[in-house]
């Protein structure tokens, strides 16, 4: 299959010069459009984005949803591939989406689920123990949209909407480093607090004795990072403490909010 497909993909970033290129390498030539909403970047993103055929369009940033629902809306076509930019589509992915397009049946369904499984920068591909999690990303976007939450970005589909589930993975680089992983966990606490603050939502003071080792156990065994060794250790520590952060936080928040109340 040598046409392109009538296809659009959309990524948001801010600051990606250095993983950018690898989502757009994985589909530009073979979708219709790239689109990366950008909002803001101090770095080379935008020109790497732009030299590499994507087309960039700029968003003040309001949150996830609310940037992925800006993204969709650039879309030419109402079948859409969302990515992130420490996202690719691997070969398999690829060679499975084409199919589905050269045959038809990718209408046998509104939206398509996609594994994206954890690859970390000392690896190539993705452990076959990796964790992963199903998401919408293949899409019509007639039948469903990104929710407008500033915290979760997730495609919520319209009522009755048919999904279905594609077997090929897409690799998920979502740790440039330690020091990384911790700022990110740190602001995404302070996010989610807020958010749930907002919805009147309230964690019992009890989890800050659970929290942490339970979101161990969790780590370490239920998604299996024990099968990476010592780095498998260092993921659980940190899932573990990004966890109990969450929770202190909005323990912190309620102290505060006390100490302002008449």
């Amino acid at each position: 299959m040598t046409s392109r497909l009538p296809l659009s993909v959309f990524i948001i970033a801010r600051n990606e010069a250095d993983r950018i290129a690898r989502p757009i390498e994985s589909v530009i030539d073979w979708v219709h459009e790239v689109i990366v909403v950008d909002s803001g970047s101090s770095d080379d993103t935008v020109a790497i984005a732009e030299n590499l055929g994507a087309r960039v369009v700029f968003h003040e940033w309001l949150g996830y949803g609310p940037q992925k629902r800006h993204g969709e809306d650039q879309c030419k076509h109402d079948w859409i591939l969302n990515l992130d930019a420490d996202e690719e589509v691997t070969p398999e992915l690829a060679a499975e989406i084409k199919a589905k397009f050269a045959d038809q049946t990718y209408n046998d369904a509104d939206g398509w689920r996609i594994m994206i499984r954890d690859m970390y920068a000392h690896e190539s591909t993705p452990a076959p123990w990796a964790y992963g999690y199903h998401q919408i990303r293949l899409y019509d976007r007639r039948k469903g949209r990104f929710s407008d939450s500033t915290v979760h970005d997730t495609v919520r589909p319209e009522p009755g909407a048919k999904i279905e589930n594609l077997s090929g993975i897409m690799a998920h680089r979502s740790i440039r480093s330690l020091d990384f992983q911790v700022e990110k966990y740190n602001r995404y606490s302070a996010m989610q607090v807020e958010d749930m603050r907002s919805r009147g939502r309230r964690l019992p003071k009890s989890r800050l004795i659970t929290e942490f080792p339970v979101s161990f156990f969790k780590a370490y065994f239920v998604r299996r990072y024990r099968k990476y060794g010592w780095w498998g250790l260092i993921l659980s520590m940190n899932y573990a403490h990004a966890r109990f952060l969450r929770v202190a936080k909005a323990y912190e928040a309620e102290l505060r909010n006390k100490k302002n109340a008449p």
